[in-house]
């Protein structure tokens, strides 16, 4: 019944929360949040709530990449955020909301990993993103983005001396060259919305995520849903990501 009613609604333009199909929830954005982590944000989204928290460790780089940095993204659904997350290894959504958000990162060039080489071949910065879903009502990919950037422009790399690493010291913030952020569009019989709340979630036929430097370079995109769409579909979506992505930026 309440998923007829969404889309009776819809039918008309209108969604239950009165937004316009182009309007996200209220957003807040905290930084610094966690004190021993080299970098972490908070994102609100509505009454989706993540955290991320940014830690620097010594690693050995990937042998195609000899002289970059590593980056590594993973994400925790705790069990007290939503009904549906119970306690084991990640989850197929997490994992994909995992390399949605580190592919947009990687793929805008967002750090520039060259600054991040201490040895070629031997030893690099390695910086490991960990999200945790605090609370779910939907759209956490674009959450998960948003927090993990913020946490990254909040991040300081710290002393290495010795073969150790000194957390109480740093020597400059993390080399951060683009902030990519993600928007998903969501296609509801002939609508498209943005930021869908968890009840959305459960009537959308397909969706896009698109992840845009601010340079309006699209970096990143993944489809998801059970119905196809067309290129006139994609082209719409992609256009309206991009919009809101100019809007979501500011925020940071």
């Amino acid at each position: 019944m309440r998923a007829n009613y969404i889309l009776k609604l819809l039918e008309k333009d209108e969604r239950l929360d009165g937004r316009k199909l182009d309007q996200f929830r209220p957003i807040v954005i905290e930084k610094g949040i966690i004190e021993r982590a080299e970098g972490s944000a908070r994102v609100k989204i509505g009454k989706t709530d993540i955290i991320a928290g940014v830690k620097m460790e010594i690693e050995t780089p990937f042998p195609d990449t000899p002289n970059e940095g590593t980056l590594k993204t993973n994400i925790e659904f705790a069990p007290i955020a939503h009904p549906d997350f119970i306690p084991g290894p990640p989850s197929e959504d997490a994992t994909e909301i995992a390399r949605v958000v580190d592919r947009g990162i990687r793929e805008s060039n967002s750090i520039d990993l060259e600054k991040l080489c201490l040895i070629e071949g031997e030893k690099v910065w390695g910086v490991f993103i960990d999200l945790h879903v605090i609370n779910h009502d939907g759209n956490l990919i674009d959450a998960s983005s948003l927090a993990s950037v913020a946490a990254l422009m909040n991040t300081k790399i710290p002393k290495y001396e010795d073969n150790k690493i000194i957390r109480t010291e740093f020597i400059g913030k993390l080399p951060v060259l683009h902030t990519p952020i993600n928007v998903v569009v969501s296609k509801i019989l002939d609508k498209y919305i943005v930021d869908a709340d968890k009840e959305e979630e459960e009537v959308v036929d397909a969706w896009l995520s698109v992840a845009t430097r601010e340079d309006g370079y699209v970096c990143a995109m993944q489809k998801g849903g059970s119905k196809a769409l067309s290129l006139n579909d994609i082209d719409y979506m992609i256009d309206l990501s991009s919009k809101k992505s100019k809007e979501l930026r500011k925020l940071l």
